[in-house]
């Protein structure tokens, strides 16, 4: 059966964008990125760091005649951000949230991970309920310019998109390109209409720390057709703070890095031999397997499983857990 993304029409497809509100600036061009590859790097690594995170959500204006938009959602949280791999042309961010407990006591929960990679000749993007595939990067689009691949809690991908750094108004940003991800448990406990969302991506640095800004559109099924719900704005604040617990971030990741960097390396084989990931996932809860790869850093953690019985039983489920796509 083919992606439903395929019986998406070009015509309904610039609609949904023609219909999304003024952005601040025009369309990635098929110019030339502007050159500064050292300073993309160091753009990119100073969101490392230790943080305190404001989420601020908005459905703005509504497409469809008959939803009604949410009001504005804000939470927030104390989060570490690691640079977990950096071989000049690929960056890899690791996030961290640090909750308290009710004992006191500071726990980790492994968050969202963002891998940069300098002028890639594809990317690993969403491509309909339970596949992402592997998308080719226009040739002419690639000079100069970035990818962001956003993965799950699990390491499994989230979205993926390119774009190019830029500085406008004085302001330096990261822009990607129109990229589509799968619903968020955020909306998912509320068991919306839409299904997904086709979103802009924004980056940017300042003298506080950095804003994740998205732009996106809701999309929804009728009629075996996609079409736009309601419009949203995103802007997730990074403000750099360090007033928790931080070392018990550090010593999870101490404990637990091997066996994540074998998952990593798991998926990314699942992703080169099946031409992508299949495997089906809860937008409430994540993958069938996500649970269980986290319990077992956990196990790792209090020392209940050794590290490579972890590996081991890591790889068998996500190689039994996927699909060729």
């Amino acid at each position: 059966m083919k992606s439903i993304h395929t019986l998406f029409s070009a015509g309904l497809l610039a609609l949904a964008m023609t219909m999304s509100p003024a952005l601040a600036h025009p369309p990635i061009s098929a110019t030339k990125a502007a050159a500064g590859f050292e300073q993309d790097r160091a753009d990119i690594l100073a969101m490392a760091g230790n943080y305190r995170v404001h989420f601020d959500m908005q459905e703005t204006t509504r497409w469809d005649p008959a939803y009604t938009p949410l009001e504005k959602k804000r939470s927030g949280g104390n989060e570490v951000v690691r640079v977990i791999e950096d071989t000049g042309k690929k960056i890899a961010l690791q996030h961290m949230l640090v909750i308290e407990g009710d004992d006191g006591k500071a726990h980790i929960i492994k968050h969202w991970r963002q891998d940069w990679e300098y002028e890639p000749a594809r990317v690993l993007v969403f491509a309909d309920r339970n596949s992402w595939k592997w998308e080719d990067v226009p040739e002419k689009m690639r000079t100069g310019r970035w990818s962001q691949t956003v993965y799950q809690v699990d390491d499994s991908p989230r979205y993926g998109g390119w774009g190019q750094f830029e500085t406008q108004g004085g302001v330096r940003r990261w822009r990607s390109n129109w990229t589509w991800r799968p619903l968020a448990r955020r909306d998912a406990v509320r068991n919306p209409v839409y299904d997904r969302y086709l979103g802009i991506n924004r980056h940017q640095n300042g003298p506080d720390g950095w804003v994740h800004w998205q732009d996106n559109t809701k999309m929804g099924t009728k009629d075996g057709k996609l079409v736009p719900i309601v419009q949203e704005y995103v802007l997730n604040s990074y403000t750099r703070y360090d007033d928790y617990d931080v070392k018990a971030a550090d010593a999870y990741w101490d404990a637990t890095s091997r066996y994540w960097a074998a998952v990593r390396t798991a998926w990314d084989r699942v992703a080169a031999t099946k031409n992508g990931i299949g495997i089906t996932e809860n937008a409430e809860t994540g993958t069938v397997i996500s649970a269980r790869l986290l319990e077992l850093a956990d196990e790792i953690m209090e020392g209940k499983v050794k590290e490579a019985q972890a590996i081991a039983e890591a790889r068998k489920l996500i190689d039994t857990n996927t699909r060729p796509l």
